[in-house]
């Protein structure tokens, strides 16, 4: 019965990580500019990869293999902010400027075009 539980909560896991990414990869293909990507692919990428590993670390039992999986889940949730931290930082030092309500597509931040 317990192994019914964990069995059925892992693929639950498993399920919802891939789903995740997949979001998150259509999330690519969908919003207007970097920015927005940037949000769609470091958010769902952390959550994707933590649930995941979640469902392997509860098919793997207390193990050697549990302690890895714990610390890549660990890894990545240090590593995917940061990267898309310095992503969006690198942008905005490269003048990319968000797609903003108003703006008509132009790309142009708020009060740059009215000069």
């Amino acid at each position: 019965m317990i192994d019914t539980l964990v069995n059925v909560l892992s693929w639950g896991c498993l399920l919802g990580g891939g789903a995740f990414g997949i979001i998150g990869g259509l999330g690519m293909l969908r919003f207007p500019d970097f920015y927005t990507r940037l949000h769609a692919a470091g958010m769902t990428d952390t959550l994707g990869a933590g649930l995941i590993l979640l469902g392997l670390v509860l098919q793997a039992g207390w193990t050697l293999v549990t302690a890895k999986l714990v610390f890549i889940f660990i890894f990545i949730v240090w590593t995917s902010p940061t990267a898309a931290h310095a992503l969006a930082l690198a942008a905005e030092h490269g003048k990319v400027r968000p797609l903003l309500n108003g703006d008509g597509g132009s790309g142009e931040s708020a009060g740059e075009g009215t000069k």
